[in-house]
């Protein structure tokens, strides 16, 4: 919001989706002095616990909970804010609810840009389209919020690596294009946090240089605007942009 410092609010369903997509780009501007908070609806109880298990089922809320607070500090964010929602119940909860979490956390931080998933959820996962309707939501009904931005993946992209499961988008819908290798290694630490998921991920057992190319640009779409002043974004970035 305009008189506080640069901040951003990228807001998600589970631990783990702050790192595989966003993180670098959320590392890079951490550097560059912007305040980065992750607002997290659920602790991930339905995830994987781990092949060999690593906790078992009961424990994985609260074990998910260290791999994101691991996470968020190996990328230099905040300390993440965490709700207590169920795990793959997004879709069912209390719309108005959740719009209202989104906005208390907002008034408490004061972004000017939050960041989150669209309308396909990038994978179609119910929870991620949820998680991504009320953050719009909580975009529209707060006019301190200079711009919303959404993950994607170029259609480009996910034909090069022949990923069917993402829900690419046009390349020419893509606003900004960032080359996270600046801060690889960071990335890779943060992912390393989320040791449970790992094995839920296919393209994590692919070669360096196939993570590399996914992994090391990240891709987002300009999904509203009501002050380009305030959007930091472009200008932060800049440097990075493909």
């Amino acid at each position: 919001m305009a008189g506080y410092p640069p901040a951003l609010l990228a807001i998600f369903a589970h631990p783990d989706d702050e790192t595989y997509r966003p993180g670098g780009t959320l590392a890079l501007l951490a550097r560059r002095g912007v305040r980065v908070h992750v607002l997290t609806a659920t602790r991930g109880q339905a995830g994987s616990c781990g092949e060999p298990p690593l906790c078992l089922p009961d424990e994985l809320p609260a074990v998910r909970e260290r791999e994101l607070r691991c996470a968020c500090a190996a990328l230099s964010l905040e300390p993440p804010h965490l709700l207590d929602y169920d795990d793959g119940q997004l879709a069912e909860a209390d719309s108005e609810a959740l719009t209202g979490h989104i906005l208390a956390a907002m008034s408490e931080i004061h972004p000017q840009v939050l960041l989150t998933f669209g309308p396909d959820g990038l994978s179609g996962h119910p929870d991620h389209i949820a998680i991504g309707q009320r953050a719009a939501e909580a975009y529209a009904n707060s006019d301190g919020i200079a711009a919303l931005y959404t993950l994607a993946v170029p259609r480009s992209l996910a034909e090069q690596l022949d990923m069917r499961q993402v829900r690419a988008i046009p390349d020419e819908q893509i606003a900004l294009r960032v080359d996270v290798s600046p801060v690889w290694e960071a990335k890779q630490a943060a992912m390393a946090c989320h040791a449970t998921q790992r094995d839920t991920t296919p393209i994590m057992r692919a070669p360096e240089a196939r993570q590399r190319l996914f992994f090391g640009q990240e891709f987002f779409v300009h999904a509203a605007c009501r002050y380009p002043d305030l959007d930091f974004m472009p200008v932060i970035l800049k440097e990075h942009c493909l």
